[in-house]
C-alpha cells in the first residue's frame, strides 16, 4: 500500500473538518475525492502534506507512520502537494520556482535533467524560465505549481484542485 488514512478526524476549533475517513492507495492507482463545499476534502489533504494536525487517525505513506509530522519531513518522506489557487512565489523566476520544489532533497546531483523533464512536460515554462512568475497565465502557473511539486521527486503527488480557474480548453 503506497498511502492509508485510518479513521481521520480534522477539527479547526470546534468545527469537526474531517470525521472518520479512511481510505488506500495502491501505488500506480490514480484516486479522486469528490464532495460539496465544506465536505472536508482540503482538510484531508492538509493532513496528508502536514499542514493541519489531525486530531485523531493514522497516516501512512508506506510503512512509515507520518500522522502529524511536519510538512517538510513529509515532503522528504515522498509526497508533492499542488494546492488549490496556483500557489506560486510571484516575485520569482519559474526557474526559481522550480528549485524551490528542489529545496528538501538531499541528492541535488540530478537537477539539470530533472528540470529538463519538467520542461518536456511543460515546453512553455522552458521558453519563460527567466520571467517572473506574476507574469504568467493562470494555466502557465498552474504548470508551473505542478513542476514544483515535481521537483521534490515525490512517491505520491498530491492535488487540490487542480482545474481550478482554469480555462475549459486547459481543463481537457
Amino acid at each position: 500500500m503506497l498511502l492509508k488514512v485510518e479513521d481521520l478526524n480534522v477539527y479547526y476549533g470546534h468545527i469537526h473538518a474531517v470525521k472518520d475517513v479512511s481510505f488506500s492507495l495502491a501505488p500506480g492507482e490514480i484516486v479522486a475525492v469528490v464532495g460539496s463545499n465544506g465536505a472536508g476534502k482540503s482538510s484531508t489533504i492538509k493532513a496528508l502534506c502536514g499542514l493541519v494536525k489531525p486530531r485523531s487517525g493514522k497516516i501512512f505513506l508506506g510503512e512509515s507512520d507520518i500522522t502529524g509530522l511536519r510538512s517538510e519531513r513529509i515532503v522528504r518522506a515522498g509526497i508533492g502537494y499542488v494546492p488549490e489557487g496556483r500557489r506560486v512565489f510571484p516575485q520569482m523566476s519559474v526557474l526559481e520556482n522550480l528549485m524551490i520544489g528542489a529545496y528538501a532533497r538531499r541528492d541535488k546531483s540530478t537537477l539539470t535533467s530533472e528540470l529538463e523533464t519538467i520542461y518536456g512536460y511543460f515546453p512553455i515554462l522552458a521558453q519563460r524560465r527567466s520571467q517572473l512568475a506574476a507574469g504568467l497565465s493562470g494555466g502557465e502557473q498552474q504548470m508551473l505549481a505542478l513542476g514544483r511539486a515535481l521537483m521534490t521527486r515525490p512517491r505520491l503527488l498530491v492535488l487540490d484542485e487542480p482545474s481550478l480557474g482554469l480555462a475549459p480548453i486547459i481543463v481537457k
